[in-house]
């Protein structure tokens, strides 16, 4: 293959559907880690507890993920990258504008009417990242891949800074998700220009069978890459779901006054979105997903034994210590573009959009397994043992999943 010019580079990196995609997943960051930002605020306004009550409502949108992620997997295998792009967004802008008017709602049951919405929402946001991942990585030359899903998530991963910017500067909770709702509905107006991904269009008519999710489960090869890629995430969503979303639990035992879980939500992705950014380039130089994903795993390994071993008295530490987490988690994209680069063009979208979504679908096991480990030991102690794990996990599968650098995605399962 011919070598590309600096200005044909920018080009294809700076295209339409990387553009569209980054655009979309700051919106899908900014309405999905919105709930953590607003948990304690809102559920303390409408009555609600902000423990037992929100893990119950950070599940049932865990849970919605989960079921999204095969959905709009299968549905973007069959009809196309940009019906996912649509429709996804819809729905979880509708449920986010909905939850901006939980004060109005009747008070009886409010807590199932808040889980409900959320699960809606999850549903909503499981289409995005794997269909803009999937239509890029099949847009943009091979070469280019890395680079270009890592501008997707370096910029869209922002929307959960603006997220926790627009709950301090808005005046109310409820106004940041109505604000959020709003951008989703000003998005589908400039996908109308995005069109859909060639290597996509030439299987349309092709008979062969497309969105199958049961044949991950098979085909031995096919179960085995697709579980290792499922791994290969686990650390982000340890270290955002219980180090970042549940922080307040840490502070009494760490001897820090206060954590405000939406803060460190924040400073954790403003890590990642440099990392993510970064992690293209890594891949590149390197040549390699899986060295580029090893070493920031060993990076964020670091990070969480300090964090939680190393003296973090002060809420500031504590701060600092997120964003070195979410530096080393910043392969985010990388993960997602080689679940991607591991499927052929008729389960592409079906991998790229289920692999995130059961990652994010099993923090809910990862947090009860944190809360049935406090019952013996103490709340540091626990995040550690669920860390061991996952880590583990994740260190086994990047090492031993095949090579994707550079490969040919013209090719079907």
């Amino acid at each position: 293959m011919q070598e590309l010019s600096l200005s044909s580079k920018l080009k294809y990196i700076f295209s339409i559907p990387v553009i569209i995609s980054a655009l979309g997943y700051f919106v899908d960051i900014y309405d999905l880690l919105l709930f953590g930002i607003v948990r304690i605020p809102s559920l303390k306004a409408l009555g609600l507890n902000p423990d037992a009550d929100g893990t119950f409502i950070l599940n049932c949108q865990m849970v919605g993920l989960l079921i999204g992620g095969v959905f709009w997997g299968i549905f973007g295998d069959k009809k196309g990258r940009l019906s996912v792009l649509f429709g996804s967004i819809l729905v979880y802008s509708l449920a986010n504008i909905a939850c901006g008017f939980l004060p109005y709602f009747p008070k009886e049951h409010l807590v199932y009417q808040y889980a409900g919405l959320r699960f809606i929402a999850g549903i909503g946001l499981a289409g995005e990242l794997g269909a803009g991942i999937t239509l890029v990585s099949e847009s943009l030359p091979k070469n280019l891949r890395a680079i270009g899903t890592s501008v997707v998530a370096g910029f869209g991963l922002m929307g959960a800074v603006v997220a926790q910017l627009t709950v301090e500067l808005a005046g109310g909770w409820n106004i940041s998700y109505i604000i959020g709702g709003i951008m989703g509905i000003l998005l589908l107006l400039l996908r109308i220009s995005v069109s859909e991904s060639g290597i996509y269009k030439n299987i349309v008519h092709k008979n062969v069978s497309k969105g199958n999710f049961l044949s991950f489960f098979t085909n031995k090869d096919r179960l085995v890459r697709y579980l290792k890629c499922i791994a290969v995430g686990l650390p982000t969503w340890y270290c955002i779901g219980i180090l970042a979303v549940l922080a307040n639990q840490f502070a009494p035992e760490l001897g820090i006054k206060d954590v405000n879980p939406g803060k460190a939500i924040m400073w954790a992705y403003i890590g990642i979105s440099v990392g993510d950014l970064l992690s293209g380039f890594i891949s590149h130089a390197l040549k390699s997903r899986r060295m580029a994903i090893f070493y920031m795993l060993i990076f964020t390994l670091i990070g969480v034994a300090i964090m939680l071993f190393g003296n973090t008295n002060t809420e500031t530490k504590y701060y600092l210590f997120c964003v070195w987490l979410g530096f080393g988690t910043g392969y985010w994209a990388m993960f997602v573009t080689l679940a991607a680069e591991q499927f052929g063009t008729n389960i592409r979208n079906t991998a790229t959009t289920t692999v995130p979504n059961m990652v994010r679908g099993l923090v809910p096991v990862m947090i009860f397994a944190f809360d049935s480990l406090k019952g013996h030991f103490a709340v540091v102690e626990s995040a550690a043992i669920v860390g061991v794990v996952v880590f583990a996990l994740a260190f086994y599968s990047s090492l031993t999943i095949s090579e994707t650098h550079d490969r040919d995605l013209e090719f079907t399962e």
